[in-house]
């Protein structure tokens, strides 16, 4: 019994067969999804896929039209999911800020809310999110980062085991971007917090995230840890030569995998010795034109999962 019990808080979020219909429209479509506590959880798809309405039914602002979720343990039919959310904080889709007010005093009202006693964590936080000089300076003149800042500060008063983040870094300038992955960082790595962030922009999560959720249509496509997706992620060789059917023939005899993109460029993954590949190939009438290492981008391997449309 008990080591049933530590395998159920291994995952600090389940989803089983989570569904959210809407007229005429299915937003999620059996969706199951596992998040191991201390991840940060990169959730992957495309603007329209689904990532919103989970983490919407998932912070309690929706219910399901079927299936169910654990948080900590707890399911949502549970009347103990409340507690469970009270060790959550959440920005979904824009940070809920009061544009009137300073940074200090958005969180002195979100202190409020969360009927917290004392305000001694509020300076900690500031200087966190690095807001702490901001001063009398109104939300309503924050630049863009600075805003997705304090609504990150917003979502970390109670001080939460789970923080989910939808689309944190969407419109930011690169610095922003900067300052927002170092943050996410900082929270995982010094405070142990698990993270779940919803992102179509792929390549700055590969900077981030230990575990991926590929969702497409409402629907898990795959799930899988950071090494499994660099592993998924092969190094290649692209190689251009004058005969990309010589090339197959060639490395069929060698015992090495390759891919032919067309009639002249191929995809090699394995490391070759250039000058005995070469010589093989030139004895059957077959030039190497040019060879470049090259990694497949978190963005194709996602294509490549859901049927090659672009996002």
């Amino acid at each position: 019994m008990k080591k049933k019990e530590e395998t159920k808080m291994e995952y600090v979020l389940r989803t089983t067969e989570l569904r959210k219909k809407y007229k005429g429209f299915t937003a999620l479509d059996g969706l199951t999804m596992n998040i191991p506590k201390g991840a940060i959880y990169g959730f992957v798809g495309r603007n329209g896929a689904g990532k919103t309405t989970l983490i919407r039914l998932i912070t309690g602002l929706q219910r399901p039209t079927e299936g169910g979720f654990e948080i900590f343990g707890i399911k949502n039919t549970d009347r103990d999911i409340v507690k469970s959310r009270r060790r959550m904080g959440a920005v979904v889709e824009t940070p809920a800020i009061y544009l009137d007010l300073t940074a200090r005093e958005n969180l002195r009202q979100q202190y409020r809310i969360l009927g917290l006693p004392n305000t001694d964590g509020i300076d900690e936080l500031l200087e966190l999110v690095g807001l702490a000089d901001t001063g009398r300076k109104k939300a309503k003149n924050f630049s863009l980062g600075m805003k997705q800042r304090l609504g990150i500060a917003i979502a970390l008063c109670g001080d939460p085991d789970l923080v989910v983040l939808d689309e944190p870094i969407n419109g930011l300038d690169p610095q922003g971007i900067i300052e927002i992955r170092e943050l996410i960082l900082k929270l995982n790595r010094e405070r142990n917090m698990t993270i779940l962030i919803s992102s179509h922009i792929l390549d700055e999560l590969a900077k981030l995230a230990t575990h991926y959720g590929f969702i497409d249509s409402g629907r898990i496509v795959r799930e899988m840890s950071a090494e499994e997706l660099e592993s998924a992620c092969r190094k290649c060789v692209r190689m251009t030569v004058t005969d990309t059917g010589i090339l197959s023939r060639v490395l069929d005899e060698m015992g090495i995998d390759y891919k032919i993109l067309d009639d002249k460029t191929a995809d090699v993954f394995a490391k070759l010795n250039f000058s005995q590949t070469a010589g093989k190939l030139s004895e059957q009438g077959c030039e190497v034109v040019s060879m470049t290492e090259k990694d497949e981008s978190l963005e194709s391997f996602y294509i490549s999962l859901v049927g090659g449309e672009e996002q």
